[in-house]
């Protein structure tokens, strides 16, 4: 994996027009279920924001094919999820994963469409948590909104330590690189927390909805019980 990476970070370094394309294509693969945990994308990510940082890559054509890859990536998965339900946990390959899935799926559901966005800073749970909504069958137009807000924040939030680590060294100062990664990682969190506290109040609707239909319920028994002489 080592001589891998370094095949990979050289070809990078030494052909800037393709930069983008390589990176985007990998960041692909890495999003994909299970050959995601194969291919080196991450610290290729941070390789490749030192490299901006320096002036060697162009920053908006890496983070755009790597937005597009790891947008794609999920929603390859997510698909695959959604078309076979959960005869997609019968693939043999997934067999080595039990404990993985089993995770995920608790994972999915206590977060719901947070889990999207959360999942994809969790190294483990990245490469299951889209096929696992698909299986769960999270409306379409919910997972993918998630999955390119998602796909954004976490390409920068990989670019980003590179970047500042190569523009610390040039001038820029420790705190100002300081400042925009709390910055960043504010974002993320507020971003998750507004998410689950939507979804806090709609399941918490949801239940009120289901009590008082149960109670009213209740009452048009009891209306209709037939009263003893």
């Amino acid at each position: 994996m080592d001589n891998l990476l370094q095949s990979v970070a050289a070809f990078v370094t030494e052909h800037q027009s393709w930069a983008g394309l390589i990176l985007g294509a990998l960041t692909f693969a890495e999003s994909l279920v299970l050959i995601g945990a194969f291919v080196p994308a991450t610290a290729l990510m941070l390789l490749a924001g030192t490299l901006i940082g320096g002036g060697v890559l162009d920053p908006f054509e890496v983070l755009l094919w790597c937005t597009v890859g790891a947008v794609l990536g999920d929603a390859v998965s997510y698909a695959l999820g959604r078309r076979l339900g959960p005869r997609a946990l019968r693939i043999p390959a997934f067999r080595d994963h039990r404990r993985t899935i089993a995770r995920t799926r608790l994972f999915n559901r206590r977060f719901g469409v947070a889990s999207i966005f959360i999942g994809r800073f969790f190294g483990p749970l990245r490469a299951f948590v889209p096929i696992m909504a698909g299986i769960l069958q999270m409306k379409s137009l919910t997972f993918q909104t998630a999955n390119f807000l998602s796909a954004i924040v976490w390409i920068a939030s990989l670019l980003a330590p590179g970047y500042l680590a190569a523009r610390s060294l040039s001038g820029v100062s420790l705190e100002l690189g300081l400042a925009i990664s709390a910055g960043v990682a504010l974002t993320v969190l507020g971003v998750v927390v507004a998410w689950r506290l939507a979804a806090s109040r709609r399941g918490a609707a949801a239940a009120k909805a289901r009590a008082a239909a149960s109670t009213e319920v209740a009452v048009q028994v009891v209306e209709l019980k037939p009263k003893r002489a």
